[in-house]
């Protein structure tokens, strides 16, 4: 008997399938940082700059009220250096995946954000190095366009920003449902999940801080998966 054929493997996604979930957050997001920008008194080609050369997402948001008091630059830079400390651990712990080409490294240090990070993880491990650059800049270009978009309405018409920040919230919802179905374990979940739970009942005005706390507390005990062994090893 004929064994009956195994199907072909799916094509993976275009960067623009890829990238799509991150842009229903980014250009909303980006609109409202790009139109308060303006109504702070900041020049609209100033605002598209910012998300050009700074992008820092919340950072850029603190920074419309720190330019609009005056506050030197260099405070503002130690601010933003601060709130954006924990990409350095997110840019270790995809050390192994980084390209070899030097373009490419730069490319996703720069770019790499909470929303990119969450979706480069979600990639297998053989994703070539240029299509995760790819994702990273296409990031960044929706919150751009975003931003281009709100400081010209900044310059024209009144705007009401009310219910804008659940999109945020929704989208760091549809990140985690993707990170749930390429999960090898639901051990990092139940740990956020109860870390949380035990963090507002003793302290619920500093919940956040504690419950990560104690999840990176968890995930330095926590023991790793065994590797598989191949080549050579596995021969033997």
């Amino acid at each position: 008997m004929s064994q009956k054929p195994s199907p072909a493997p799916s094509p993976p996604l275009s960067l623009l399938s890829l990238t799509t979930p991150v842009a229903m957050g980014y250009i909303p997001l980006g609109m409202v940082f790009g139109f308060l920008f303006v109504q702070a008194g900041g020049a609209a080609w100033l605002a598209v700059l910012s998300s050009i050369v700074v992008y820092a997402g919340a950072a850029q948001y603190m920074m419309v009220p720190m330019l609009a008091a005056g506050l030197p630059v260099g405070a503002i830079a130690v601010a933003t250096a601060v709130i954006n400390l924990r990409h350095v651990f997110y840019g270790l712990s995809l050390l192994d995946r980084l390209p070899e080409q030097r373009g490419l490294r730069w490319i996703l240090a720069f770019c790499l954000t909470d929303e990119t990070y969450s979706v480069l993880t979600a990639l297998p491990r053989s994703t070539p190095g240029h299509r995760l650059a790819g994702v990273a800049l296409l990031n960044q270009g929706w919150w751009t366009l975003g931003t281009a978009l709100g400081a010209l309405l900044g310059t024209q018409v009144p705007l009401n920003l009310q219910g804008l920040d659940f999109v945020l919230a929704a989208l760091f919802g549809v990140l985690t449902v993707e990170q749930w179905r390429q999960r090898h374990s639901a051990a990092p979940l139940w740990t956020a999940l109860v870390a949380y739970a035990v963090a507002q009942a003793v302290a619920p005005t500093q919940a956040l801080v504690i419950a990560i706390a104690l999840s990176l507390a968890m995930g330095l005990v926590w023991p790793g998966r065994p590797r598989t062994a191949s080549g050579p090893e596995q021969q033997a």
